[in-house]
């Protein structure tokens, strides 16, 4: 399986993005490529945004060990007409600006008060953190042998009223509240 998500991340990654196909990626590198594509996989209300063709924001919370790596990857995309913007959250009454939220494992010990703040809005959060689907969360990034895993929380996205696509569901390690 590591070899086929690894064609499927370059296969998502494209010509443009600034990362060479043959070379090996870092995990923040992987981290924000799947951060890119989530954008494409995952469909938010038509309340979620201002207007048609709002930016979708990728937000930052805590300790941003991304470096150049994630405004690599969303520089000049788009998706559905929207374009891809970047933004580092100080505060929580900034979440709800977020359509993604990454909260980096720095925020470990306030992590139950951020996803309590963003339950029940259009805001796919995603962590890093050890129990972050178990509290809520909806995608976790879990290294397990070295790579970088998924564990998505379908019922918190579902409450959060986001579709996540069964070609995203078919990549995650482990998907909680999928019915059969």
């Amino acid at each position: 399986m590591g070899r086929w998500l690894l064609g499927l991340m370059v296969w998502w990654l494209g010509a443009n993005a600034g990362f060479a196909a043959d070379s090996a990626f870092t995990e923040y590198q992987v981290k924000a490529l799947f951060l890119m594509n989530f954008t494409k996989y995952v469909d938010w209300p038509a309340t979620a945004f201002a207007e048609t063709n709002s930016p979708i924001s990728i937000g930052v919370y805590g300790e941003n060990k991304f470096g150049d790596d994630l405004p690599k990857a969303v520089v000049s995309r788009s998706v559905n007409g929207r374009s891809i913007m970047i933004r580092q959250i100080g505060s929580t009454n900034d979440l709800a600006k977020c359509h993604i939220l990454f909260i980096s494992s720095s925020e470990q010990k306030n992590l139950g008060k951020i996803l309590a703040q963003t339950r029940g809005l259009p805001v796919l959060t995603v962590g890093e953190s050890e129990q972050f689907t178990e509290q809520g969360g909806d995608i976790n990034f879990v290294k397990k042998d070295g790579k970088i895993r998924l564990e998505i929380n379908l019922q918190a996205a579902q409450e959060a009223k986001l579709q996540i696509s069964s070609k995203l569901l078919s990549v995650a390690d482990v998907v909680k509240g999928k019915t059969n």
